[in-house]
């Protein structure tokens, strides 16, 4: 039913570290084989045979309980008790967000799209490759992992918005289309508004230490936010100039 290419080391241990899995198959050869490979990978592993033993590890108790002890799980549809499916359904209703991965000899275009549809990540049908379910399983936490992420907070100061998840910048509630230093000289300026800001310690953050061209380079792009940001760029209520000592935003 699978393909014994087992992984000899892992590849990206620092994905691997503290990650722990769960794998509820009732199929004894598989559960093994699985195992063995997840556990050369450098995962901690658990095993349920079942969905009934699975719910327990998952500690789905209750409705609104959402924590789960595992970074990740691999789930069978046919399994005794409670099946994959409604299993995965319970998950998502209790909006646990654990990514999960169905392995199935279901192979239809229909059943890959009925186990997406109820809440699964991936889809794997049996037999399959033992080195593409590792694959799948690193993309899987590395997904995971990028979600969990703290998410950059959206900046604005009056009417100007910078979202930097998105690298959108509003002004007055209209889009504006900004060059990369740009967005980060604004991004650089909302993050300390009324700061005074040098030339020399702009170029330090937007440029980078590397950075060959002169101070005149700064000043340039003022002008070009100001064309941008101003109502009146000559006389400039955002982007003020500190004579002496540099800029300040606001």
């Amino acid at each position: 039913m699978l393909s014994l290419d087992i992984p000899q080391s892992p590849s990206s241990p620092e994905l691997a570290t503290s990650m722990r899995i769960l794998v509820v198959e009732d199929e004894d050869l598989i559960r093994e084989m699985l195992v063995l490979a997840l556990e050369e990978e450098g995962y901690e592993v658990e095993t349920a045979i079942d969905g009934r033993t699975a719910i327990e590890f998952l500690q789905l108790k209750e409705p609104t309980e959402t924590a789960c002890p595992f970074d990740l799980l691999i789930l069978d549809i046919m399994i005794p008790h409670v099946n994959g499916l409604d299993l995965c359904r319970l998950l998502r209703y209790q909006e646990n967000p654990v990514p999960i991965l169905i392995l199935s000899a279901k192979a239809s275009e229909t059943d890959r799209v009925l186990g997406l549809e109820v809440g699964a990540d991936d889809y794997l049908t049996k037999p399959f490759s033992m080195r593409e379910l590792v694959a799948r399983c690193r993309a899987l936490l590395r997904r995971q992992r990028l979600n969990c992420l703290p998410q950059t907070p959206v900046l604005q100061w009056r009417e100007i918005i910078l979202n930097p998840q998105e690298c959108r910048v509003t002004v007055r509630g209209k889009e504006v289309n900004l060059s990369p230093k740009e967005f980060k000289l604004l991004e650089l300026f909302l993050s300390y508004p009324r700061r005074v800001w040098s030339r020399e310690q702009l170029i330090e953050h937007v440029w980078g230490l590397d950075f060959l061209g002169d101070t005149k380079t700064v000043d340039v792009h003022i002008r070009w936010l100001r064309e941008k940001l101003e109502q009146d760029p000559s006389s400039p209520e955002y982007l003020i100039t500190v004579r002496g000592f540099g800029y300040r935003f606001g």
